[in-house]
């Protein structure tokens, strides 16, 4: 049955006070007041600019390598300004619609055709007569453009698997390649593939992310209910691009 997708477009230190001059007071107050001034002369340099310098910049390369060890940031982005490596670069593509999709993880190749919108304002699936083609959202992005391209196939028919029958096989770091009108062919890695009810899908993680040029690979999964709905849930796959070639 089709898929069933809906598209929803962070004290002060007192000054220092000498003893008495008087003949009494010299004896008594010369080796207190010399030991006052070392005192003194100590903290003056605790707090001279310079070691001070000195402890942030430990800090900051401190928190840099952890940032490249963990992949956390832990430091205010004001304050590694221009220290920080740049991100990690990846390619964009001009738009060109797709015309095919294929993974030989799964021994996916299909044809591709375009799609809009359902009355319901779901996208489209394709029809049982085109079951073994999936289906391009043409309102959003094409394959390799910023944005999450979105693909959507059947997952069976009432006669036997369809297009993305094995599409809940697929796992990280397995390759999707879409093929394109231009005769360029978009590589996506899968970074994740995730079931969502239908009823509950997070529109913004699934439709918003423009961080980045990336693919969805959408069917139907979980439970079979019947009626309109077909099946309980959508299987979702989380693709990002990795590099392009021509067909």
């Amino acid at each position: 049955m089709p898929p069933q997708t809906r598209t929803v477009r962070a004290e002060r230190h007192g000054p220092h006070r000498g003893l008495g001059r008087g003949r009494e007071g010299r004896g008594l107050a010369r080796r207190p007041g010399r030991r006052r001034h070392r005192r003194s002369g100590r903290w003056r340099m605790l707090l001279s600019p310079i070691p001070v310098i000195i402890v942030l910049m430990v800090l900051i390369i401190s928190g840099l390598v952890a940032e490249r060890i963990t992949g956390v940031t832990v430091l205010p982005s004001g304050l590694t300004e221009g220290l920080r490596p740049p991100p990690r670069k990846f390619p964009v593509l001009a738009a060109s619609e797709p015309v095919s999709v294929a993974s030989q993880a799964i021994r996916l190749d299909a044809p591709v055709h375009s799609l809009g919108l359902a009355p319901d304002g779901t996208i489209a699936a394709p029809s049982a007569e085109q079951a073994d083609e999936a289906g391009w959202y043409r309102d959003g992005p094409t394959p390799g453009q910023y944005g999450p391209s979105v693909i959507v196939g059947h997952v069976d028919t009432r006669t036997g698997p369809a297009v993305f029958h094995n599409l809940n096989r697929l796992r990280a770091g397995d390759r999707v390649e879409v093929t394109r009108q231009d005769n360029s062919v978009a590589i996506f890695e899968v970074n994740t593939t995730k079931t969502y009810d239908k009823a509950q899908i997070p529109a913004d993680e699934v439709y918003g992310d423009f961080s980045r040029p990336g693919l969805r690979l959408i069917t139907c999964g979980g439970r079979w209910v019947g009626g309109s709905l077909g099946y309980a849930d959508n299987l979702i796959v989380f693709a990002s691009l990795v590099g392009s070639r021509q067909a």
